[in-house]
């Protein structure tokens, strides 16, 4: 799979989790209608400043965009703020459940 392909595939995930068409978010970020549905098609590739206005949008880091394992990250980004304030005992706990939950 190449890089356009995991592009397109990460925008349409993460698009979808958000709950809003193609469309919508094309003018919500100030494009032509078809923008996104053509990003998701893989005829186009936004320029680093669209890509920008896409990750605000998404209320994503652009680093965050290319953790392709990550199916929400801003949940994820949310719960590792919290797990910095408990203590060790704490962090072992939680881990021993996010274990359990794995398996």
């Amino acid at each position: 799979m190449t890089i356009e392909d995991k592009f397109a595939e990460r925008l349409a995930e993460l698009r979808i989790a958000k709950g809003v068409s193609a469309r919508d978010m094309s003018l919500s970020i100030g494009q032509s209608a078809g923008y996104i549905n053509n990003i998701e098609n893989k005829k186009n590739l936004p320029s680093m400043a669209a890509f920008f206005y896409i990750c605000e949008y998404l209320e994503i880091s652009p680093q965050e965009f290319f953790e392709f394992d990550s199916k929400n990250p801003k949940k994820l980004d949310e719960l590792i703020g919290y797990m910095k304030k408990i203590d060790d005992s704490q962090l072992d706990n939680l881990m021993g459940i996010v274990k359990g939950l794995i398996k």
